[in-house]
């Protein structure tokens, strides 16, 4: 591990003035270009001050590819917060951030920036992200792996979070279980009719021995409409044998699956419990208020800019994925067996 002494000596500059730059001093002026040189420096040479480690980080242009189609929904307060926490980040690391929000755009301007990083559940084509990868060959997508031999990626475990849903209601003594969720994923270029969420409900439900038979509900948007819907559905199929629990795969689902479930009467958590994924603001007003899992925005953006900085610096050529672990925030639809 290389010293104060020796990046002073490799750099030219005085060892004070190293040291105040990798201390990252408030209080002392300094030429970009100095700055930089130092922060390089000490990346080559294998510097790492434990305390301060996460700012030696090379100030750099970026760009954040805004994925996302406009539902005017709550969906979109998803992303709008996201995209804010995000760019809130890349600052904090001293990256500036500038938004695109089409990737043809993006892929034009691709030599104005170091990196990128995405975010949206849009499907992007195979020739588009190809395109991209020969202008910003460094990028990481948030929330969805569409090129994972081309780009990094930080997701939610959202198979584990699907276990733990299952694991936390049979342990209340929960056996019939149902599932409320959207349609669509993309793995790499091929993409599935059942989202991830779907696909590993089936898995887990079966390995567990859970009775989900006619109990399944998994087409269309992500939206509150569609979540009604579903919900009218999931009751009209069983007024008289409610399944003992829902999985909803985002609160925007699960905001019009209650709407549904009150209008026709039912009443939960005392007919039908229910767990939600995304943890929304909006998962504390609905009546009842959700048991939802976090899906941690600061740690998945966090992750995301410190994945990128450091492929920035190492020029690596193997892509790396990241997966986030999710609690259960426990309010009045569900509460786990202790």
């Amino acid at each position: 591990m290389a010293t104060i002494k020796e990046i002073a000596k490799h750099t030219g500059f005085s060892q004070a003035t190293v040291s105040r730059i990798l201390n990252d001093d408030p209080s002392f002026s300094v030429k970009e270009s100095t700055r930089q040189k130092v922060l390089n420096a000490s990346l080559e040479l294998g510097y790492e001050n434990a305390s301060q480690y996460q700012r030696i980080i090379i100030p750099r242009d970026i760009a954040i590819l805004n994925n996302v189609i406009p539902d005017k929904g709550l969906q979109d307060a998803y992303f709008d917060e996201l995209r804010d926490v995000l760019t809130a980040q890349a600052k904090k690391q001293r990256m500036n951030a500038t938004i695109h929000d089409d990737i043809d755009d993006l892929i034009a301007h691709g030599r104005d920036y170091a990196g990128f990083i995405s975010m949206g559940p849009v499907v992007l084509p195979p020739d588009k992200l190809r395109e991209l990868h020969e202008a910003l060959p460094y990028g990481v997508f948030i929330d969805i792996n569409p090129a994972p031999n081309l780009f990094d990626s930080v997701q939610p475990d959202l198979e584990q979070i699907v276990l733990d849903a299952l694991d936390a209601l049979k342990a209340s003594g929960c056996r019939r279980i149902g599932f409320i969720g959207g349609a669509g994923t993309m793995m790499g270029e091929h993409s599935y009719p059942e989202d991830i969420r779907r696909f590993a409900f089936g898995n887990w439900s079966a390995r567990l021995g859970l009775d989900t038979e006619g109990l399944v509900y998994a087409d269309g948007p992500f939206t509150v409409d569609n979540g009604r819907e579903q919900g009218e559905r999931m009751v009209a199929d069983h007024a008289d044998d409610l399944p003992d629990a829902v999985i909803v795969a985002a609160d925007t689902l699960a905001v019009g699956m209650l709407q549904a479930f009150a209008a026709k009467g039912v009443l939960v958590p005392r007919d039908i419990k229910v767990i939600s994924i995304n943890n929304q603001e909006v998962a504390k007003y609905t009546s009842p208020a959700l048991s939802s899992y976090d899906i941690d925005k600061e740690e998945l953006t966090c992750a995301a800019v410190l994945m990128l900085a450091e492929s920035l610096v190492s020029k690596r050529a193997v892509r790396q994925h990241t997966f986030i672990s999710s609690p259960l925030v426990v309010r009045d639809s569900f509460t786990p067996q202790r």
